[in-house]
């Protein structure tokens, strides 16, 4: 094991129990550390603090206690440039600095007209006075109705930290009798929907072929709809930024890289990689193409798909035309579809088999209609190549994340510290009261059509009928689809409570709004790089939280009180007893390994644990035991092999939407409909300057805005014909809402496709308009909101088609980046 490294305070194990002590008894997370006792739990007023972030770990420089500077730890190998932004959040003019009530709201409760929501007219209140509203509302719909009324299906990327808001939420919650939840995420649905079918679990998750072993053995990486370079700048916890040195290995060795892309992706540009320009929306339809040309030349694995896969018979049917719907895949038919040349198409079919093949699929092609299609087709290429489980062989579908492709370390993985505990069972649930639990991306559907019945991976539910919602960590007005819709749909919440730190376009339609401190203002305890642990991380609070932002333990504590819960809630720990039990565990875990770990307060004081890789964990294949004996060593499917035909899935009977083998599903819109209303493809790739909509309200956005408003990436093609001009602002706009944005034109994006990153903060000029344009640019104002299939019902943002125009209007001021007036 590697020495502890780096902190700027000191603390003896004497006093940290004192201190710590000091805390639990007075029962919440935000109390003032005693005069005179070492801030180790906070920051000095003047030194430099080890923490971090989303975007990597850093220091922060503190001077007179205010974040002065961030500058990024010295083993990050490429930091993220970005950084700067973590400290702006704490002092941006988006910052939540007061507990606020919406005037309406405050005047008659939940009784209050609901159009003036997102019309910046909030009153500031005391957090006294903000909590008893909070908790009266609570407790009159627990009381009058149910647990049903109240939705807690808080999602989003929150901070970084295990002092994870949204399970204090659901904690909360189920102490009072319950809520409604959510399940799966707007990520991957497709995919955590149909790979259990397939291989039995996720896939995209856990440990993957390390890097090194691709490096070593594979002739050709195949980067499907996928930008390493681009999304692993970020982490859903603290990234390592390991997976740099992968693509400087790839490119040292001189290996060959291909992109299927609608896009020229940075990592294919940092690659010199080969571009092939596939069409939106049809990757399945290649595959099928690929598929086709390695059985009809006789190419495939025969013995790999005899003896590891299920299914393939009806498979191959299908592909020679003898299904349903009587069309040979052919390369040819492929090519018309993807607008792919048939005899590249079959060229590629031919260098996959010519040597060790690895195919490094993206999650984009799975969130569109019908996208559980694309993961499964893309497994079932790999199993027709016959590399599953070889070293540098096979398929991937996390190398965009985390740095899953990291040998993993000897370390132990650090939990939650607070439990969402079991609901507690005030009121008895009847079915007619609908689901406790709905797929995350159909909460518009839910307030649409309350009592309604929806179909969900083989099973029928009715929508809940619910009144309130509590929001944390999160920012729905960003991740969730066809905006107007939604704004429409939020107004059948009685009360929405909004608890973050930036004024987010959720923030302002919200009733009651609750301002939480930053990560650099509480203490907390997380991982860098979670799926190969290098280390555990001490993410120590540097200021005091500014106005009157107070932590999310603190606030959930408070409200706890407020409810007559608050010894159940906090069980008389603080937020550091908290994280000491995080770490406790993880120290109780590793010495299962043999592997021992210092006391909480030495490590505390320290700052950072790193961890060592086993010599044994280099080389990591997935899958290379079932490869070794598919017997012994069985996938967790009903017939232990891949299953490219599904009975479970047949039974369902989802054969228009899911058929039970991959199947080319034509989406609700796209550049293939003969009668198109709309000509472009809107492709909402993840952004290179932030996380989902985080950082957006930070002075980071100057590093990519076009006259102000989020980039729009055009061809030089159609921007010429429609007279668009580097630089220009534009109208995008289809059936379902319009942006404004600035035109970047280029050739490194395929003709009749634009791209707008996802994350853009709304910015509705007038609320009042159902139609109303977004001056800032959020791409799902353009979105649809349907769902992938009735398998996953996860959210199809993938499937888009608009136009653009040069705006020649005056132009509108952008001013969701500023807080409401009586915020200031």
């Amino acid at each position: 094991m590697s020495g502890l490294s780096l902190s700027s305070c000191s603390l003896s194990r004497r006093r940290f129990l004192k201190v710590s002590s000091s805390l639990a008894a007075l029962g919440v997370a935000g109390a003032v550390l005693p005069a005179g006792v070492s801030r180790a739990f906070a920051a000095s007023e003047t030194g430099e603090v080890l923490s971090g972030s989303h975007f990597g770990v850093f220091y922060g420089k503190v001077e007179d206690g205010r974040l002065a500077s961030v500058r990024p730890w010295e083993k990050d190998p490429r930091p993220a440039e970005m950084l700067d932004g973590v400290q702006d959040i704490v002092y941006s003019a988006s910052r939540i600095r007061y507990p606020m009530v919406r005037r309406a709201y405050l005047d008659q409760g939940p009784a209050a007209e609901r159009d003036s929501r997102g019309t910046g007219d909030f009153v500031r209140v005391s957090w006294d006075q903000a909590l008893d509203l909070v908790a009266k509302e609570i407790k009159r719909l627990e009381d009058e109705e149910g647990p049903w009324a109240l939705y807690t299906g808080s999602y989003g990327w929150r901070s970084a930290g295990r002092m994870n808001p949204q399970s204090m939420l659901k904690r909360l919650f189920n102490l009072m009798g319950g809520s409604v939840n959510s399940s799966s995420n707007y990520s991957k649905a497709g995919i955590e929907a149909i790979m259990p079918y397939v291989m039995g679990m996720i896939e995209a998750e856990g440990p993957q072929t390390t890097f090194k072993t691709v490096t070593e053995h594979s002739d050709l990486v195949v980067f499907w709809a996928v930008d390493p370079v681009n999304n692993n700048r970020i982490s859903n916890t603290i990234p390592s930024h390991d997976e740099w040195q992968w693509i400087d290995d790839l490119k040292a060795a001189n290996k060959k890289t291909l992109f299927l892309n609608p896009v020229k992706v940075e990592s294919c540009n940092d690659l010199g990689g080969e571009w092939i320009a596939v069409r939106p929306q049809t990757d399945v339809a290649l595959a099928l193409g690929l598929c086709h040309t390695l059985l009809s030349e006789d190419l495939y694995d025969k013995d790999f798909i005899e003896n590891y896969t299920y299914g393939f018979d009806q498979f191959a049917d299908y592909l020679m035309g003898n299904g349903s719907d009587g069309v040979e895949k052919t390369a040819d038919w492929a090519s018309e579809i993807t607008e792919i040349p048939a005899d590249d198409i079959r060229d590629l079919a031919h260098r996959m088999v010519a040597g060790r093949t690895m195919l490094v699929s993206g999650w984009s092609p799975q969130r569109q209609h019908h996208g559980e299609q694309f993961p499964w087709a893309l497994v079932t290429l790999a199993s027709m190549i016959g590399q599953i489980g070889l070293p540098g062989g096979g398929f991937t579908q996390r190398y965009h994340l985390d740095a899953c492709g990291a040998p993993v370390t000897n370390g132990p993985s650090v939990g939650t510290p607070i439990s969402t505990g079991e609901r507690t069972e005030i009121k008895a649930w009847p079915d007619e009261k609908g689901a406790q639990i709905i797929p995350v991306a159909r909460i518009v559907d839910m307030l649409e059509k309350p009592g309604e019945s929806y179909e969900h991976n083989g099973e029928t539910h009715l929508y809940p009928d619910v009144k309130m919602t509590y929001w944390v960590g999160g920012n729905p007005f960003h991740h969730h689809q066809d905006r107007n819709r939604m704004r429409k749909a939020w107004k059948k919440f009685e009360t929405v409570v909004v608890q973050d730190f930036e004024w987010t376009a959720s923030a302002r339609f919200a009733d009651i709004v609750l301002p939480a401190a930053s990560t650099v203002e509480h203490d907390d305890i997380d991982m860098v790089s979670p799926t190969c642990r290098k280390a555990l991380l001490a993410m120590k609070k540097m200021i005091d939280p500014v106005f009157e932002a107070r932590s999310d333990y603190d606030i959930f504590s408070a409200l706890a009180e407020k409810l007559g819960i608050g010894q159940e809630f906090t069980e008389g720990k603080s937020e550091m007893d908290r994280i000491k039990d995080a770490y406790d565990a993880a120290k109780e875990q590793a010495a299962g390994k043999n592997l021992e770990m210092p006391e909480f307060e030495e490590f505390w004081d320290k700052g950072i644990l790193e961890f060592e890789v086993p010599e044994e964990n280099l080389d990591y294949v997935k899958h290379a035991e079932f490869r070794e004996d598919p017997l012994l060593n069985m996938l967790p499917t009903p017939t232990g092999m891949i299953e490219i035909y599904s009975k479970a899935i047949e039974k369902m009977g989802y054969t228009d939407d899911c058929p039970p083998h991959p199947t080319w599903i034509e989406p609700q819109e796209w550049l293939g409909q003969e009668d198109k209303t709309f000509p472009l493809h809107v492709n909402s790739a993840h952004p290179k300057y932030r996380l989902h909509s985080q950082l957006c309200g930070t002075k980071v956005r100057e590093e990519y805005t076009v006259a102000g408003r989020e980039p729009c990436l055009i061809n030089t093609q159609d921007a010429q014909v429609r007279g668009i001009a580097d630089g220009d602002i534009v109208r995008v706009f289809n059936d379902r809402g319009q942006v404004l944005a600035g035109a970047v034109v280029s050739d490194e994006i395929r003709p009749g496709v634009v791209r707008l990153w996802e994350g853009g903060w709304y910015d509705p000029e007038d609320v009042s308009d159902d139609n109303t344009v977004c001056k800032y640019g959020d791409v799902n104002v353009l979105t649809p909101d349907i769902g992938t299939s009735r398998l996953a019902q996860g959210t199809s943002a993938a499937t888009c088609m608009a136009q653009v125009e040069k705006f020649e209007g005056e132009t509108p001021e952008v001013t969701v980046f500023t807080a409401p007036k009586e915020a200031a």
